[in-house]
């Protein structure tokens, strides 16, 4: 029974590859230089946004080893969240009252990230900053990214939540849409690209506010009973890789690849090219 207990969330988990997360590692190191997506000139922005669509659904076609261990390590921790998914609903619904299964706060658990990504635009506009612009630009694409799997993944699973249910392997049931949580994915594409972004001067303060706004909604979210721990631990990890994605998509070599079916004796072959320039 534990086993299945384990594996059903891992099955889930892992269409996180068949809808195209796109894991990328944290940079080796940070310069005193603005991070790639910070410098780029925003009226290039927009224009950018088609290809990233392409590569961020296509990116584990190219994942390197380290790629999939990084995946592989994702899964794992939410593997192992799941075992721990009916104890932490048990902590957070006393505090709700014994008549009170859940008190959802959708916009409220939504508000904090909105405030960093709103702050991060105004405040780079008004100082005419270009990589402020670049960096509010990169945590919209990380986070709409993110949320479109994010959603993709909810309707795909079907999970209900902890709200609806006291079993949290009630997966492929109808109207469940609780894995993974979309307000844990988009706070960590925020937060990560606060937190990894600019310069190292104040690399511990943009980590804390990042990283800690992260956090502190996946906790929101568990505490008025609207996901399961496990949802959250997979949004973060979704929110985050797309983070990286955004923040490194200018340092990725521009390719063009191709999917071909090409006839062969007594049949057709599908092939997969890339083009490197």
């Amino acid at each position: 029974m534990r086993v299945q207990k384990l594996l059903t969330p891992l099955l889930g988990a892992g269409a996180l590859a068949a809808c195209g997360t796109a894991w990328c590692q944290t940079p080796d190191s940070h310069t005193e230089q603005p991070a790639a997506a910070a410098g780029s000139a925003p009226a290039e922005q927009p224009s950018q946004l088609a290809s990233d669509i392409k590569r961020y659904f296509t990116a584990p076609l190219h994942w390197d080893r380290g790629d999939w261990a990084w995946f592989g390590g994702a899964l794992v921790a939410v593997g192992a969240a799941h075992h721990y998914d009916t104890q932490v609903r048990t902590h957070f619904i006393k505090t709700l009252g014994p008549t009170k299964t859940t008190n959802s706060k959708d916009v409220q658990d939504a508000i904090p990230s909105a405030v960093v990504f709103v702050a991060t635009w105004g405040y780079a506009n008004l100082i005419g900053d270009s990589n402020g612009r670049g960096e509010a630009w990169a945590m919209l694409e990380a986070a709409g990214l993110s949320s479109v799997t994010g959603y993709a993944l909810k309707y795909a699973v079907g999970r209900q939540g902890p709200d609806q249910t006291s079993n949290p392997n009630q997966w492929r049931k109808g109207g469940g849409n609780s894995f993974p949580s979309v307000h844990s994915t988009a706070a960590f594409a925020i937060g990560t690209v606060l937190a990894e972004s600019g310069n190292d001067e104040y690399r511990w303060v943009r980590r804390f506010l990042g990283y800690g706004l992260g956090a502190a909604t996946s906790y929101e979210r568990l505490k008025h009973n609207a996901h399961w721990l496990s949802d959250t631990v997979a949004g973060t990890a979704l929110g985050i890789a797309s983070a990286h994605f955004a923040m490194n998509r200018r340092d990725r070599t521009d390719e063009e690849t191709s999917l071909r079916v090409v006839p062969v004796e007594r049949g057709a072959m599908l092939t997969y090219s890339v083009s490197l320039p």
